[in-house]
């Protein structure tokens, strides 16, 4: 059954407006009133519905039921990563969300070859919001991921960390990811990715002062588009959630 982001207010009973992009898609594939889709607001459950009308760009649908199905890790999951170029940030983002992250925080690092600011920057948080949501409908997730707007590192890191436990993901650390997940209970994580070059030997300093904890992903050097991903998995293995 096709499942489709509708950020509206869905109870029972209910007649939505479908967004145009949404009615695009099911006009495409040819869908007709009475056919049965699924929509989520995002805010956690989701909606049986049943197509009532159908045109080229607008749609509309009848709320049959609400089912408390949940997707979610048991445990926040936050993934800073320094914007890396072109579009790995998209594939990133895209990826994190199947495996269930719970925010992710693009950081301007030293070593980041992308440069965004202004107006530049406030499109690409548009579009990296809009692969979320993609991502949610494909993977199954009624509550959408949060994406921060772009800032630099140096400024984010000097925020209080409130009860996140930062980990720092480096090939010089001495102990390894998984065997600190192995003996760590669950619990509110953000896991620090650095861009293409990896972290400045200054920012790796700046985050352990701010009590980051650091740790290596094994005796490979992984891309920075492999290694969020691949810590996250590892998380998941070790406390559950997969």
């Amino acid at each position: 059954m096709p499942r489709f982001y509708c950020p509206q207010p869905l109870h029972p009973g209910a007649i939505v407006d479908l967004p145009e992009t949404v009615a695009h898609h099911l006009h495409v594939v040819r869908q007709q009133p009475g056919d049965e889709l699924v929509l989520f607001n995002g805010a956690g459950g989701q909606a049986h519905a049943r197509l009532a009308e159908i045109g080229k760009r607008r749609a509309t649908a009848e709320v049959v039921a609400i089912e408390a199905i949940e997707a979610e890790l048991p445990y926040p999951i936050t993934l800073a990563q320094g914007l890396p170029e072109g579009s790995k940030m998209d594939w990133i983002v895209e990826k994190a969300v199947e495996l269930g992250v719970a925010a992710i925080v693009p950081l301007a690092a030293r070593r980041s070859v992308v440069k965004l600011a202004g107006e530049r920057a406030d499109k690409r948080l548009a579009h990296w919001q809009a692969v979320v949501v993609s991502a949610s409908e494909q993977c199954g997730r009624n509550r959408l991921a949060e994406v921060a707007p772009l800032q630099a590192f140096d400024r984010w890191i000097a925020q209080p960390a409130s009860e996140v436990t930062r980990i720092l993901l480096s090939p010089r650390a001495d102990a390894s990811l998984a065997a600190w997940a192995r003996v760590t209970p669950a619990r509110a994580s953000c896991l620090l990715v650095g861009p293409e070059g990896g972290w400045s030997a200054e920012e790796e300093e700046a985050a352990i002062q701010a009590g980051a904890v650091p740790l290596s992903m094994g005796p490979r050097v992984l891309r920075t588009e492999t290694a969020g991903l691949a810590a996250l998995a590892m998380l998941a293995a070790a406390w559950g959630g997969i």
